[in-house]
């Protein structure tokens, strides 16, 4: 495993993170409880550094069950997590005032919520789980994770920015006032590296990557048959003819997967860790073998500049979570 600095943060990350949204028992189908925490253990015996959860990942289990497994093995590992918007409105619309959104006492409860569910204090990093520019002069936020980080709940603070809208959080990131931002990035959308990632750079935000695998399009084990279980929101996420044409543009990327080392998803993940913004990459790994195929990725081998020139051409803007 490689490390980096988390941004002006100071702290060192796991070049490969844990993302917690499939171990949660929601949107992802049957889920054994079992088999996710040998995938935590797992993680920390190949040197996770970075677990990213939510409250919203199934009302706190995937919190609790990443907090459970830090506390058993007493790792020395950083947390982040996300609070919901009041109005459970994805993505976040400029219309909405943030006194829907994120009103001062939400904030606070939430936090002393998700503390308490991950068994620790402080959280690493508190997150809002959207965030819109439209956001930034309300000072009622700024004044509540002031009053968390003077606490001791809150080292930090970032925000996960709308699917497919990295824009959204440029005013934000140039303000000073976020640490992170965390984003979808991957071979198909390519489009946070031409503003944002630029401005984290000159401002030393921290960069995690989310979706570095098109939720799960981009590993390469999907065909046009393939079919997903009720309660998994991939059944929604490629229906109608989106499995087809995924299917059909990940066939165009064969040429990445190099010998028994190189897969498409190490592929996949070697692209998000060859931008310099990135800190972290958080595939989803719900279980101990997806844990080693992708820590795989960080090697320190990188893509070669001809294959990165290539994907270029491979981008594919579009929103299926739409």
């Amino acid at each position: 495993m490689r490390y980096r600095t988390f941004g002006k943060t100071g702290l060192t990350v796991s070049e490969i993170g844990y993302g917690g949204w499939g171990i949660g028992k929601s949107w992802w189908g049957e889920t054994d409880d079992n088999l996710s925490r040998r995938a935590l253990h797992r993680a920390l015996d190949l040197g996770v550094t970075f677990f990213d959860t939510a409250y919203v990942y199934g009302d706190g289990h995937s919190e609790r069950l990443i907090g459970s497994v830090l506390k058993e093995r007493r790792a020395q590992a950083g947390v982040a997590t996300k609070i919901p918007p009041k109005n459970w409105g994805w993505p976040a619309s400029p219309a909405t005032p943030l006194k829907d959104a994120f009103p001062a006492d939400w904030i606070r409860a939430c936090t002393e919520r998700s503390l308490k569910n991950l068994g620790r204090e402080p959280i690493d990093l508190q997150q809002f789980h959207v965030w819109t520019d439209a956001w930034l002069a309300d000072d009622s936020w700024k004044e509540a994770i002031r009053e968390l980080k003077q606490a001791g709940k809150i080292r930090f603070f970032g925000v996960s920015i709308n699917d497919h809208q990295p824009e959204s959080a440029l005013q934000l990131v140039a303000s000073g006032l976020c640490d992170s931002v965390q984003v979808i990035y991957n071979i198909f959308d390519q489009t946070p590296a031409h503003q944002l990632f630029p401005l984290c750079q000159q401002h030393n935000v921290g960069v995690i990557v989310r979706v570095p695998l098109d939720e799960g399009g981009l590993t390469g084990t999907l065909t046009p048959t393939t079919t997903f279980e009720e309660g998994d929101f991939r059944k929604g996420y490629f229906a109608g003819g989106r499995l087809q044409e995924a299917c059909e543009r990940v066939e165009r990327l064969r040429f990445l997967i190099r010998g028994e080392t190189r897969t498409l998803a190490r592929a996949a993940l070697k692209f998000c860790l060859a931008h310099p913004a990135v800190s972290t990459v958080i595939p989803g790994m719900r279980r101990p073998q997806h844990v080693e195929d992708n820590v795989a990725a960080s090697n320190g081998d990188p893509l070669p500049p001809e294959d990165l020139q290539r994907l270029k051409a491979h981008a594919w803007p579009r929103n299926f979570y739409n």
